[in-house]
């Protein structure tokens, strides 16, 4: 487990009848054999055993997400750092972008949670510049997914004006070109702007599992970022664990208490692998305080 100090302050029953809307139009499919033929004993006709190939391809779907604009001048002044910067807190979240990789491409992991102990560590500043932060690598592809469902914000703190659903992707009601927006062209946005009441059981939704697994084989990321609710507040992050590969921590130098660590690494041991813990709000004075909107 690795511990990244940062002195920046961030606070910042299953339905089975499906709407036709939520019919991709980059359905998923496996590549097979077209030689593989026998003849109909009646008709004498041949019949392919092998599978059709998949309809999509990852860069159309890319290419089909509408695409979301930023000021980036303006977020910069809140705390986001949406294109390279050589602010002190920008370079602190390459340096985290850096180490994470190295740390995936060791185990072969691309499914990564934020969150936190308790609420106003930041996790969702975190979340957002640390996707951000990967995605300004060339030909990458990145995926950062608003999953704090009973209070989603990453929508809020972008800017982003859209109306965007998440649940009705989860459920299958809705494809993953209809609520997906792209920044940029390596940068998919899982957005929601409706709270969900029932968002534990909607983790622990079949339906749930399906439409990751979906996003995960039409967008082929890299590197998922899903900002979860904090820890010890409820079980979203139980509830998603088995769809994870790894748990980034952040917490709080200012409020978060070593007690609260430990009863995060405890939650977390044989269920989630912990990656590091990010220390939001870290004292280095040679790097100075950067104050930012607390969320």
């Amino acid at each position: 487990m690795e511990i990244f100090a940062m002195t920046a302050d961030q606070n910042g029953p299953q339905d089975n009848q499906r709407k036709a809307a939520g019919v991709s139009l980059f359905r998923t499919g496996q590549s097979g054999s077209y030689h593989d033929v026998s003849p109909d004993l009646q008709t004498g006709r041949e019949i392919f055993s092998g599978t059709l190939p998949a309809l999509f391809n990852p860069a159309r779907v890319w290419e089909s997400l509408a695409q979301v604009q930023a000021d980036v001048k303006s977020k910069s002044g809140n705390g986001l750092f949406l294109e390279a910067s050589d602010h002190p807190a920008a370079v602190a979240f390459d340096i985290l972008r850096t180490r994470l990789l190295r740390g995936l491409a060791e185990k072969g992991w691309k499914r990564i949670a934020v969150t936190s102990p308790t609420h106003g560590c930041g996790k969702s500043f975190v979340a957002t510049n640390l996707a951000f932060s990967l995605a300004r690598r060339p030909a990458s592809r990145t995926v950062l997914m608003d999953f704090d469902l009973r209070h989603p914000e990453i929508a809020q703190i972008l800017g982003v004006k859209d109306d965007v659903d998440l649940a009705e992707f989860l459920a299958g009601h809705q494809p993953l070109e209809s609520e997906f927006r792209r920044f940029g062209r390596t940068l998919a946005l899982g957005l929601n702007t409706h709270p969900i009441e029932r968002a534990s059981e909607t983790l622990h939704d079949p339906d749930t599992v399906t439409a990751l697994a979906a996003m995960i084989e039409q967008l082929d990321p890299e590197v998922v970022i899903y900002d979860l609710p904090p820890a010890l507040v409820n079980d979203d992050l139980l509830a998603l664990g088995p769809n994870l590969d790894a748990v980034l921590l952040v917490t709080d130098g200012a409020q978060t208490s070593p007690d609260e660590i430990r009863a995060c690494e405890k939650m977390f041991e044989g269920r989630i692998p912990l990656l590091g813990v990010v220390l939001n709000r870290a004292q280095d004075f040679n790097a100075g305080r950067y104050r930012y909107a607390k969320k």
